[in-house]
């Protein structure tokens, strides 16, 4: 699986029916992803006073953050991705190292990619050393995915249902869920390396659908847990 990825992800809100008319017309020019509609988990690593979200909502030219994420429900035989996201001039750079969650019973994180060797495992402890984080925020979302046909470098991807808990890795599937969107809400985003496809921004024209700056996480800070007082 790939582990390197450099690439433009705009972001879109939209509708439920908009998206509806979007996957009709990828149908003629993409596939969907073999694992259909499937669950989307992922924890984010922050400091206790929530330092990271809150430099990278500044918009800054240069952010980067940190997040564990797996697919489907969690077994034993699950294995978990984690991912050092870095943004610069709008190319997003995703550096990712793999291993089974179960290795999280006895190994933290940080134990887990101290043994390991490779320049993305280094990188990924000198952004841990760097900032004193720890699991902060649990967000989960279904997920549609499509892949260009013969275009190997696009991606569209449509995200609905989103919700996050304030929790640990160790307890992540208790507490209180607090959806992000709106009930006829999903997102989307469109990921490519190079230009995008001329019939996909005429069919983004013709259905008034124009990128929008927008973090889930970001969207859980500012709209929840920044005005929370007993969040630590």
């Amino acid at each position: 699986m790939q582990s390197i990825f450099n690439r433009r992800e705009n972001k879109y809100l939209v509708t439920m029916e908009q998206g509806a008319v979007l996957q009709r017309k990828l149908t003629q020019y993409m596939t969907i992803d073999r694992h259909g509609e499937y669950l989307v988990q992922n924890l984010y690593f922050d400091t206790d006073d929530w330092e990271i979200i809150r430099e990278s909502i500044e918009r800054p030219m240069y952010k980067e953050k940190l997040r564990l994420r797996f697919y489907g429900q969690k077994t034993r035989e699950s294995h978990g991705f984690l991912e050092l996201k870095k943004k610069f001039h709008g190319i997003t750079y995703k550096r990712r190292i793999d291993f089974p969650l179960c290795e999280l019973e006895s190994r933290s994180i940080r134990e887990i990619v101290s043994s390991l060797d490779s320049q993305i495992s280094r990188e990924i402890i000198f952004f841990m050393q760097r900032k004193e984080i720890s699991e902060k925020i649990y967000i989960a979302y279904a997920r549609i995915a499509y892949n260009g046909i013969g275009d190997g470098d696009l991606r569209i991807t449509f995200d609905k249902d989103v919700f996050f808990r304030l929790i640990s890795f160790n307890n992540y599937d208790s507490g209180e869920n607090r959806q992000i969107l709106k009930p006829n809400q999903m997102i989307m985003e469109i990921k490519t390396t190079g230009a995008m496809p001329l019939w996909l921004a005429k069919t983004l024209s013709e259905n008034s659908i124009f990128p929008v700056p927008f973090s889930k996480f970001g969207v859980c800070y500012t709209g929840y847990i920044g005005g929370m007082s007993n969040v630590a």
